[in-house]
């Protein structure tokens, strides 16, 4: 996953998607009971598009930007390859975040009962998705 900064342009036209990623998103929380919210964010941290995530959600996105800081070097720094996912699971249930192409992230809020292979099943197609559609918008943008 690249982790560069997108350049304010692309992310208007990362916007541009953002019905067809709150589809994706809604999508998910339907398929997969226990899911309490879900967002769509940049790698830096800006929000794409939420569901269910409440006024929490740009917060969310900055510490998965943060989060997504180490897990990359952590990754690196082991040999394991590319940023593919990250689980962190409370007391109370579990955030969970996914790559979406090259320049953003789906996380996931779950409860504590969700059943994970589902969520990782699901949440993984939704980030692929979601991947196409802004990596798309940001190759839209560059011809421009």
């Amino acid at each position: 996953m690249r982790r560069a900064l997108l350049p304010r342009a692309d992310r208007r036209q990362s916007l541009r998607a953002e019905p067809e990623i709150l589809d994706e998103l809604a999508r998910l929380r339907a398929r997969v009971p226990g899911v309490t919210g879900v967002l769509a964010a940049s790698a830096d941290g800006l929000v794409l598009a939420q569901d269910g995530a409440g006024e929490e959600a740009e917060g969310v996105a900055a510490l998965t930007a943060a989060a997504l800081g180490v897990a990359l070097r952590l990754a690196d720094a082991t040999g394991r390859g590319a940023f593919r996912e990250l689980l962190t699971r409370g007391e109370e249930g579990y955030v969970a975040t996914y790559a979406a192409g090259s320049s953003a992230v789906v996380t996931v809020l779950a409860g504590p009962r969700v059943h994970v292979g589902r969520l990782h099943l699901e949440a993984r197609r939704c980030g692929a998705r979601i991947g196409e559609l802004v990596d798309d918008a940001h190759d839209r943008s560059e011809r421009a």
